[in-house]
């Protein structure tokens, strides 16, 4: 087994030790595409997609939220944002609104209908959540949590 001073160190590619399957950052991707790809199948199941899932998500547990939010949050870019929450506005899962004191602003919140969508992708997204972290305890996650949140805020001061 790795020490983790080793780890840490056979994770950086510059060291002469370093391998692909030593990089958390390797290892993140491929987590991040297998989940993508179970994702995918699960939601299109329920008749929806990852961009909808996000934008859906988000309105209904920040809402109301801006548009540049959910772009940002939803790691998507503020053009394809703004084409899904139209589309979701015109099937009546979210209302867009401008913001009163910044008309520059829209705001963005799951209607009831919305709300009724996001218990049936939850369902879905539960099943994949369930699959990927059987045999895994809460303290691992916690402690997973709290490693992605400080490489997260890490990485935004490069930015």
């Amino acid at each position: 087994m790795t020490r983790p001073r080793d780890a840490k160190r056979r994770g950086d590619p510059a060291a002469a030790g370093f391998r692909l399957e030593d990089s958390p950052f390797f290892l993140m991707n491929l987590t991040v595409g297998a989940y993508g790809f179970a994702m995918e199948r699960a939601l299109r199941a329920v008749g929806t997609d990852i961009p909808r899932w996000r934008v859906l998500m988000l309105a209904h547990e920040r809402g109301p939220i801006s548009v540049g939010d959910i772009a940002e949050l939803g790691v998507l870019k503020l053009s394809t944002a703004t084409k899904v929450i139209q589309r979701l506005r015109d099937e009546g899962l979210v209302t867009l609104r401008r913001r009163a004191d910044d008309g520059r602003v829209s705001w963005v919140e799951a209607t009831r209908t919305g709300r009724s969508v996001v218990t049936v992708i939850r369902r879905a997204a539960s099943e994949i959540y369930r699959s990927a972290f059987r045999g895994i305890t809460a303290t691992d996650i916690a402690a997973l949590n709290a490693t992605l949140t400080t490489v997260q805020q890490n990485l935004r001061t490069l930015v």
